[in-house]
């Protein structure tokens, strides 16, 4: 070859050498570089299957949405299950030794080993206590997938979003038109035939993830013909009212002037079951709520449980569960419990044979709540109240059940064993509380207190009247005894009063002497004017809730009392055993005893609490003394025609809600929650064997019949989830707060009318007045 030919040769390659150079400098510091790169092109969008075919729903004719926002009828409320497979492990308490020893590799550990648990615990960073982290990110968020799925082939059966045109998880890009932004969306069913879809919710709020795609839907053009329908297991949220509100503002209304935006309440309440053959496996939880079995190998389980245990202690504990169950961004994606019951309401409501003859069945009632902040802690503290005391009712005899405040009387206060109980500390407290009450009742500054002086008998134109005892005592209760079971509806208080003297003086000495007759007037005006205002508080005031709480717990027990030949063998050893050691007072409360109340009593009762000064200058002293009686306990069965009436759905509610969260439909606002109080587990709960040598070690569950049961499966992505760009994601395993799912995709964190005749305050009220004079 001519020298010539390979000097341009040369030059060729080193100049193709150094425009490939120039083309991979320019392409990493990020310029443009025409004709150098094509982009990587977009994702191929998944097209779905059809709906019926992927939840095998077979022989179910297509049917048709609501026109607009529906909710099912209350005769069709329901509820489904679905396998949560961290169910197996509710009953795990871990000592420090078995932590550590866990280590933090979760992933060499066998799914049925509960060291794959602990140390997803160890691994994760938000979470310091394993129950916490156990009850509130690992077992909700196990079963998440599968309750998504279990209700979205329920609403495809019911819905009749079957055949050829309904296809299910198929993805498309929603563009918004404000921003230019795409957004992956993957729908959960779709129609381009009746051009309608549909999102479902197993819970009460959307996604907050999936909103900016369909926020981008509600104001593309392009999607203009079509319809959106949310559908919702449970009560919408507040999120989800303003959500749906704004979709639908956004979106505006179809060609005959209807919402295309609109929402479907479903009302079907999901119980979650552990895997086949592990309903009764070592690691299983038993409670001790309404249950005499010990909580370890034998005790309680039902949603009642659940919900009371995810209950913090106190409102900063609540605010910071719920801070960092949101910093994962899917704390919308949790079930009702945390944060949204009031458990200052919580109240035992059902007590009954349970099903198959096991146990009781309980259930109980709280008010649920939007704000999550606003209640939520307490569960624990108020279901222990009203259990203990349940237990108290039956091994002690009614004739213990008294409390007494008489300044007479300071060594007949309370019964030495009732005295070693939360129930005893909760009357003879509601009994002071009583008096401080009828002192701020009768406060001469307020209308009330003014109109009470002013008709009291008169001496030298200073109100007087004698002293009186003054008590609570139950109205008319209302309840129903049906089918093995008594439902307490309802159990207000009423005050009563009658004239009574005592040797202590208070300040001030010996007041009006009067009549018979004036003392009567007295009674009376009492009644008239200051009863009214305390028997309020009494019934509904925050103070006597636990009175309440321990009332109903009365009524309860006093049924299985009168029923003991057709109750299991284990609540008939504890009637009148006279054994509370079961049930001692609870901390912070252990060191109280009933002296302590009765000297508080005794200082203000001859010291004075209140000083109300008259028009003249008169100060004028009022005392109270008294007690509780609960011995007795008179009861009448609501007739049936009536319960039908007006509790049609409560005994359907109940069954519910031994396994499940249910609304109430006879009470707005409320929910019913229980359990059974026949759980065992095979070898109560224990904690594997650490190995010392770092090498697993699995220790799988077994069955009845001694076969190992087959680790649970790691559960899929859920059916609504949309895994576009823009959602946000989620904490990487193992730091800690997603399950081990197997998959790319992290699973979101789901996070007969009966009355106890109680005489509670009951009240000696005396006036004293002294002049008053500048020497003081």
């Amino acid at each position: 070859m001519k020298p010539a030919r390979i000097a341009r040769r040369r030059r060729a390659l080193r100049n193709s050498l150094l425009a490939l150079v120039c083309a991979t400098v320019v392409t990493v510091t990020g310029r443009p570089v025409v004709g150098v790169a094509e982009a990587a092109p977009a994702p191929k969008l998944k097209p779905g299957k059809r709906c019926d075919q992927m939840y095998g729903v077979k022989n179910v004719p297509a049917g048709g949405l609501p026109q607009g926002d529906a909710s099912r009828a209350v005769d069709r409320w329901d509820t489904y299950d679905y396998t949560n497979p961290g169910l197996q492990f509710d009953g795990l308490a871990p000592t420090r030794a078995q932590l550590e020893a866990a280590g933090t590799d979760y992933k060499k550990y066998d799914h049925s080993d509960p060291r794959r648990i602990y140390a997803r615990f160890n691994a994760q960073k938000r979470w310091t206590d394993f129950g916490d982290y156990l009850k509130k990110v690992y077992i909700p968020n196990q079963g998440y997938d599968a309750r998504g799925k279990a209700f979205m082939a329920k609403v495809v059966r019911e819905m009749g979003l079957t055949g050829p045109d309904w296809i299910c998880e198929k993805e498309f890009y929603f563009t918004d038109p404000d921003t230019g932004e795409r957004h992956l969306r993957r729908l959960d069913a779709y129609n381009k035939r009746s051009r309608e879809i549909v999102e479902v919710k197993s819970n009460g709020s959307p996604d907050g993830r999936e909103k900016p795609a369909d926020r981008a839907w509600a104001k593309n053009s392009g999607w203009r013909s079509y319809k959106y329908t949310y559908v919702f297991a449970e009560n919408q949220t507040r999120d989800a009212k303003n959500f749906m509100k704004e979709l639908k503002d956004s979106a505006g209304k179809d060609t005959l002037g209807r919402d295309r935006v609109r929402s479907y309440d479903y009302q079907s309440h999901h119980r979650g079951v552990a895997p086949k053959g592990t309903e009764n496996g070592p690691y299983r939880a038993n409670g001790t709520t309404m249950s005499p079995g010990n909580g370890t190998s034998t005790g309680s389980r039902g949603s009642g449980n659940q919900v009371i245990n995810q209950s913090p202690a106190n409102p900063q504990t609540l605010k910071e569960q719920l801070d960092r169950l949101g910093r994962t961004g899917q704390r919308s994606l949790m079930n009702r419990g945390l944060g949204g019951i009031d458990f200052t309401t919580l109240d035992l409501r059902y007590i009954g044979k349970g099903k198959g003859g096991k146990g009781l069945d309980y259930a109980f009632s709280a008010k649920s709540v939007e704000d999550e902040y606003a209640a939520g802690w307490g569960g624990q503290e108020k279901g222990n109240l009203i259990s203990d005391a349940f237990f108290t009712w039956l091994a002690l005899d009614p004739s213990t059940f008294w409390v007494n405040l008489n300044p007479d009387e300071p060594n007949r206060i309370i019964d030495a064993d009732f005295g070693r109980t939360d129930a005893g500390r909760v009357l003879l407290e509601a009994d002071l509380e009583l008096k401080h009450d009828i002192f701020k009742a009768m406060d001469p500054e307020t209308d009330a207190g003014r109109d009470f002086m002013n008709a009291l008998p008169q001496r030298n134109g200073f109100p007087c009247w004698a002293g009186f005892r003054y008590w609570i005592e139950p109205e008319t209760a209302v309840v129903r005894e049906q089918d093995g079971g008594i439902h307490i509806l309802d159990t207000p208080l009423k005050l009563s009063t009658v004239p009574q003297e005592t040797t202590t003086q208070p300040p001030g000495g010996k007041g009006c002497d009067l009549t018979e007759a004036e003392t009567q007037q007295s009674d009376r005006v009492l009644d008239r004017y200051i009863t009214p205002l305390v028997s309020e508080k009494v019934n509904n005031g925050d103070y006597y809730a636990d009175l309440r709480r321990v009332h109903t717990a009365r009524v309860a027990a006093e049924w299985v009392r009168q029923n003991a030949a057709d109750m299991p063998a284990e609540y008939r050893k504890i009637i009148n055993s006279n054994d509370v050691k079961r049930w001692p007072l609870r901390a912070p409360h252990q060191d109280w005893t009933g002296k302590q109340v009765w000297e508080r009593y005794y200082k203000a009762f001859t010291e004075g609490t209140f000083k109300y000064k008259w028009s003249n200058g008169e100060d004028v002293y009022v005392y109270t003394v008294g007690g509780v009686d609960f011995s007795k306990q008179p009861k009448a069965d609501m007739n049936p025609v009536r319960f039908r009436t007006e509790q049609r759905y409560k005994p359907r509610t109940v069954g519910f809600a031994v396994d499940t969260l249910a609304d109430d439909p006879n009470k707005q606002g409320y929910l019913m929650f229980g359990g059974n109080s026949a759980g065992h587990s095979e070898s109560g709960t224990p904690g594997p064997t650490p190995t010392g040598t770092g090498e697993p070690t699995p220790t799988p569950t077994t069955t009845a019949t001694g076969k190992p049961t087959p680790a649970p499966s790691d559960p899929a992505p859920t059916a609504s989830r949309s895994p576009g760009a823009t959602a946000p994601p989620g904490p990487k395993d193992p730091d800690g707060d997603l399950a081990d799912t197997g998959s790319s995709t992290p699973v979101g964190l789901i996070a007969g009318i009966a009355a106890a005749a109680i005489v509670a305050g009951a009240a000696l009220i005396r006036w004293r007045r002294r002049r008053t004079n500048t020497g003081g």
